[in-house]
């Protein structure tokens, strides 16, 4: 784990974990009695997984910063849930073609974001899908009721709000739902790999602006549901 002594490159620490992510999706907020239920589709036959077929899995917490792609930290979190590589081979392997090949993971949400990543990335051991949060079960400004979470990539991986897995054979199939030149196919922090075609060091200026305003939109956006 880093800490604020000892970010990745281009990364500044923030005192507080804010909401954050794209300003389209500020005004949903999770239906308190939203289902812990993913859908599995993609190239496959659909089919769900329940709460309960999650919680026969084993529980683990990790201890993981979050780094945002725009350039801002926030560390020490404490994410508890069910290794996204266990669900995949005890829950989804056993009810899929034994042939099939799997180019990318896609992984969408309650409110259509939607996000991926190769098998190699989607199956490492740290990569969680998410319930609770310092110890709190996952409130709905941090993606409730579930959230994958995959330390070693940028925010914009860490999928909010997940209700959906997609198999796709061919990475191809799968139609980003940003723009092209910000979603990096593997966005992993040590590369510094915030996007595509233009190099990380570049992209911390474009985005870095961009923070502010961003936090006091989500702002904005809460409060009103609040109120």
């Amino acid at each position: 784990m880093s800490d604020k002594n000892h970010l990745p490159t281009g990364q500044q620490a923030r005192p507080d974990f804010p909401r954050f992510g794209v300003n389209s999706f500020a005004n949903f907020e999770a239906p308190a009695a939203a289902p812990h239920t993913l859908l599995v589709a993609g190239d496959v036959e659909p089919f769900s997984i329940s709460q309960e077929d999650l919680t026969r899995l084993e529980r683990i917490e990790i201890a993981a910063d979050f780094h945002c792609v725009t350039t801002w930290s926030y560390c020490g979190l404490r994410w508890s849930g069910f290794r996204f590589r266990e669900v995949f081979e005890q829950l989804i392997q056993p009810k899929i073609p034994s042939d099939l090949s799997i180019a990318l993971f896609a992984f969408s949400a309650l409110d259509k974001y939607r996000a991926s990543l190769p098998p190699e990335d989607a199956l490492a051991n740290d990569v969680l899908i998410a319930d609770t949060l310092n110890g709190e079960p996952l409130p709905s400004k941090h993606g409730a009721p579930l959230r994958l979470i995959t330390p070693a990539h940028y925010g914009y991986k860490n999928v909010k709000h997940l209700c959906r897995i997609q198999l796709w054979r061919d990475a191809r199939s799968y139609r980003p739902l940003i723009p092209k030149f910000m979603e990096h196919p593997r966005a992993r922090i040590a590369y510094e790999e915030r996007g595509r075609y233009f190099p990380g060091w570049l992209l911390r200026y474009v985005y870095r602006p961009l923070i502010n305003s961003t936090v006091r939109h989500f702002e904005r956006a809460s409060v009103n549901h609040a109120t």
